[in-house]
């Protein structure tokens, strides 16, 4: 299925520090720094950024403008080796709404 190229697409990532991004540890602010500057390179941006307990280090909100740049970004953050992140596209609760919908109309509910 090919995305809509006018909107943003919004994604969450969920973060793990690696063992190379816990001994570079100190230095976590200005790569985060850069991670934001390289997001607005390719068009998107970083809506918010937590760090949290649990499973996972780290979450961030993404808009990015296509899911070819949101590769993109994750292909050079891994390349980088201090999180390794798993990616979640995310739906508004418009956009959930409206597929709930289609589905009702597909079962004739």
């Amino acid at each position: 299925m090919k995305q809509d190229r006018g909107a943003p697409q919004r994604y969450v990532s969920l973060m793990r520090l690696t063992a190379k991004g816990l001994a570079e540890l100190a230095d976590s602010a200005a790569r985060r720094r850069v991670s934001e500057e390289r997001v607005a390179a390719l068009g998107g941006r970083s809506i918010d950024f937590y760090a949290v307990l649990g499973a996972y280090d780290f979450v961030q909100i993404f808009e990015m403008p296509s899911n070819e740049a949101m590769m993109q970004y994750v292909l050079t953050a891994r390349r980088d080796g201090h999180v390794d992140p798993l990616i979640l596209p995310a739906f508004d609760t418009e956009t959930y709404g409206g597929i709930v919908g289609r589905i009702q109309n597909m079962q004739g509910n």
